[in-house]
């Protein structure tokens, strides 16, 4: 079997298993938004395993399986609105993930690095969706009526409480699963 063939089979598999762990939902914001069983996760390793190019676009279409699980069409927003939230809370945000494999090359912290990295970005998309499109909607205000016109601090703790712990999350998951020799050998071996 050729390797792109392998690729595409391995993203495949890696894009269904994050679509089920993503179902798969610890604590859920009211609004979008979860904690969920290192769904994040499998996405990143097609990127530290096969490369940026290949991650970017098993992130890619996890990111419509994202749109196609949400709530977004439930939400009665403006075309505008859809169209923009689809554009920065799913497509740009779960795409960015894809990134992760960007310091492959430098070993395990090389792959937390990049890990991290493409969790702050995504955590980043989401903060500046959260000032330009959510944060003055008033049916969408989350923490109560003295939030309105803050949007920086109402984006910020609202995005953080569930892009933290689904960092560390998928952090911790990396860590175990290149502490195991044979799983380090297999993702780092196409380097």
């Amino acid at each position: 079997m050729n390797s792109n063939t392998k690729a595409l089979i391995e993203s495949a598999i890696m894009v269904a298993l994050a679509t089920v762990l993503s179902m798969i939902k610890i604590w859920e914001m009211p609004l979008g938004g979860s904690i969920t069983l290192l769904s994040m996760l499998p996405i990143m390793l097609v990127s530290v395993r096969h490369g940026v190019k290949w991650g970017l676009g098993a992130a890619f279409v996890y990111s419509w399986t994202q749109v196609l699980t949400g709530k977004v069409f439930s939400w009665g927003l403006t075309p505008t609105m859809l169209v923009a939230s689809l554009l920065l809370d799913y497509i740009l945000a779960f795409t960015v993930l894809g990134l992760a494999g960007a310091f492959r090359k430098k070993g395990t912290a090389g792959v937390i690095a990049g890990m991290v990295m493409s969790c702050v970005l995504r955590f980043i998309v989401h903060f500046i969706s959260g000032i330009v499109l959510w944060t003055n909607v008033e049916e969408f205000i989350v923490f109560g009526q003295s939030w309105v016109n803050r949007p920086v601090l109402y984006s910020l703790c609202y995005n953080g409480l569930y892009m933290l712990p689904e960092t560390v999350f998928a952090i911790i998951g990396a860590v175990v699963l290149l502490s195991i020799p044979q799983t380090k050998k297999l993702l780092l071996e196409n380097k």
